[in-house]
C-alpha cells in the first residue's frame, strides 16, 4: 500500500521555510473574483440555445458583497483563504491540484471517450477549459443556471449558486489509451507505462483505467461534485463518465506546518509529504522536465490513482500494540519506533523488517519519492455487513517507472497488506497548466501532431 507517510526524502527532514512560496508553481494568472456579468437581459446566445457558453453569472464572494484574496497554486496561504472560501488561480506553469494545498473534498471522474472526431473532441477541451476557467473563479458556467432562454436547458446545472469558490481547482490528466486515438500514438510519453500486476492486486475494471480524468477539490463537497457534473453534461456525446470516486478527510497534506490528517485506520498519514514550497523537490520529484520528453509533456506531471479497500472490521478488533507495529509508527502522537515526535528522523532498523513506514521509506526504495493527494472514502457496504470503506490513493511524480512503481513492488511483504486491498488503478499524464485566457488544456498535445 502506497498510502505511506514516509515517501519522502529525508534531506529536508519536514522544514518546508513555510512561509516562502515556490518559484515554479502556478502565478496567479486571471483568476475572478466574482464581479457580476450582467442582469442577464441579453438576446441568448447561439451556445446557450444548446445548453453552454458565452459569459456568465458570477457567484461566490462577489454575490455577497465582498471580496475574495486568489491564492496561486502551491502557494501556501494559511487559513486565509480557507476561511473566506476564496479561489485559487486557475492559470499557471502547472496545473493547480497537484503542489496545491489539499482541499477536505474530492470529486474524480474518468472519462472514456466516445467520439473518432478529433475536431468535436478538441473542441470538447476547449469548453471544458472555459467551464473550470469560469467554476474555479467561483462563477457559473456559461450564460448561468436561470435567465436565459425559456425552452432550452440553461447553462449551468445550479446546485452551486449561491456558494463560494471552496478553493475549488480542477486538473486535467490522459490515459493512456487515449494515444490510440487522434493521431497521438508517436506523442505518447515513455513514462506513461501500462501499470504492471503488484501483489495482492484484486482490480476491477470498472473502477480502472480511463481515456482521460478530472480531479475535482474543493472544501465543498457540492462544489466538487458541481463541476464534474457540468463538464460531463458539456461532455455529452463525446465523453461518458467511466467510473468516479468522491473522497472526505484528506489523508496527506502539501502545508506541513497544518496538522496532519489521519486516515481510517486511526493513523496520521503524509507525515513527510512533499510540501508545495519545497521548490527544489518539486522540480526533482514531481514536475516533468523538458529533456524527459515528450516536449508536450514539460511542466506537467503523472499521476496514480490507486482505490485502496480496507478491512477495517478485522482492523478494528487488532491489538493497539499490533496496529503501531505494522505501521512502525504510535498511534497518538505518530512519532516513529523509538522516537518522541511525529516528525523525528525514523530509524528504520528499529521498526519490524515488514512494517510500513519502513519498507516504503526512499531510503528503502533508492530515494523514490511521490507527492501524494489521497482521500478517505465510504461507500455504502458490501452486502455482507462490511463497511466498503478506504482509501482512494494519488499520487504525482515525474516518472512512474522511478516513483510509484518500485515503491509498490517494494511493499509486497508490507504487514499491512493483510488489512487492505487495491480494487481499482489508473494512470494518467498530467499535462502543463494553461496559461493564459488563450491557452486550453492539452493545446501543446494536440497541436503538436495531426490525425492521419
Amino acid at each position: 500500500m502506497t498510502d505511506t507517510t514516509e515517501n519522502t526524502t529525508d534531506s529536508a527532514d519536514g522544514a518546508t521555510g513555510g512561509d516562502t512560496a515556490a518559484t515554479d508553481t502556478p502565478s496567479t494568472g486571471t483568476a475572478g473574483t466574482g464581479a457580476p456579468a450582467g442582469d442577464g437581459s441579453r438576446a441568448p446566445s447561439r451556445r446557450a440555445l444548446i445548453g453552454w457558453g458565452g459569459a456568465g453569472l458570477a457567484l461566490g464572494a462577489a454575490v455577497a458583497g465582498g471580496a475574495v484574496a486568489v491564492a496561486r497554486p502551491g502557494e501556501d496561504t494559511g487559513d486565509t483563504v480557507t476561511a473566506a472560501g476564496g479561489p485559487i488561480a486557475f492559470h499557471g506553469t502547472h496545473q493547480a491540484g497537484i503542489a496545491t494545498p489539499v482541499q477536505d473534498r474530492l470529486h474524480f471522474a474518468a472519462f472514456d471517450v466516445e467520439t473518432d472526431d478529433r475536431e468535436a473532441f478538441v473542441a470538447m477541451l476547449k469548453d471544458w477549459t472555459e467551464a473550470a476557467r469560469r467554476m474555479t473563479a467561483g462563477k457559473a458556467v456559461g450564460d448561468g443556471a436561470y435567465g436565459g432562454l425559456a425552452e432550452a436547458p440553461p447553462d449551468d446545472t445550479g446546485e452551486a449558486l449561491g456558494l463560494k469558490p471552496s478553493r475549488l481547482t480542477l486538473t486535467l490528466g490522459f490515459g493512456p489509451s487515449l494515444f490510440e486515438r487522434f493521431g497521438l500514438a508517436k506523442q505518447r510519453p515513455e513514462a506513461l507505462v501500462d501499470l504492471p500486476q503488484f501483489a495482492g492486486d484484486n482490480l476491477d475494471r470498472a473502477r480502472s483505467g480511463g481515456d482521460l480524468c478530472v480531479q475535482a477539490c474543493a472544501d465543498d463537497p457540492q462544489v466538487a461534485v458541481h463541476a464534474i457534473r457540468n463538464l460531463a453534461r458539456i461532455g455529452f456525446g463525446k465523453v461518458s463518465v467511466r467510473w468516479s470516486q468522491l473522497g472526505f478527510g484528506k489523508t496527506s497534506s502539501t502545508t506541513p506546518e497544518a496538522q496532519t490528517p489521519r486516515n481510517l485506520m486511526g493513523f496520521k498519514d503524509g507525515t513527510r509529504n512533499i510540501a508545495g514550497t519545497e521548490t527544489a523537490r518539486l522540480k526533482k520529484h514531481v514536475w516533468v522536465d523538458e529533456k524527459d520528453g515528450p516536449s508536450w509533456m514539460a511542466g506537467g506531471s503523472y499521476l496514480v490513482a490507486r482505490r485502496i479497500r480496507m478491512h477495517i472490521e478485522p482492523w478494528d478488533r487488532t491489538s493497539l500494540q499490533e496496529q503501531e507495529d505494522i505501521f512502525g509508527r504510535d498511534k497518538g502522537e505518530g512519532a516513529p519506533v523509538g522516537k518522541a515526535k511525529e516528525r523525528d528522523k525514523p530509524f528504520l532498523k528499529a521498526m519490524k523488517p515488514d512494517a510500513h513506514v519502513r519498507l516504503a521509506h526512499p531510503d528503502s526504495n533508492d530515494g523514490a519519492t511521490i507527492l501524494r493527494r489521497g482521500y478517505s472514502f465510504t461507500d455504502g457496504t458490501d452486502g455482507l455487513g462490511r463497511l466498503d470503506a478506504g482509501l482512494f490513493f494519488l499520487a504525482y511524480q515525474r516518472d512512474v517507472r522511478k516513483g510509484f512503481i518500485p515503491i509498490q513492488r517494494n511493499l509486497a511483504t508490507d504487514a499491512l497488506n493483510e488489512y487492505i486491498q487495491h480494487v481499482g488503478s489508473a494512470i494518467f499524464a498530467v499535462p502543463p497548466g494553461v496559461r493564459d485566457a488563450d491557452d486550453w488544456w492539452g493545446r501543446a498535445l494536440f497541436s503538436s501532431t495531426t490525425e492521419g
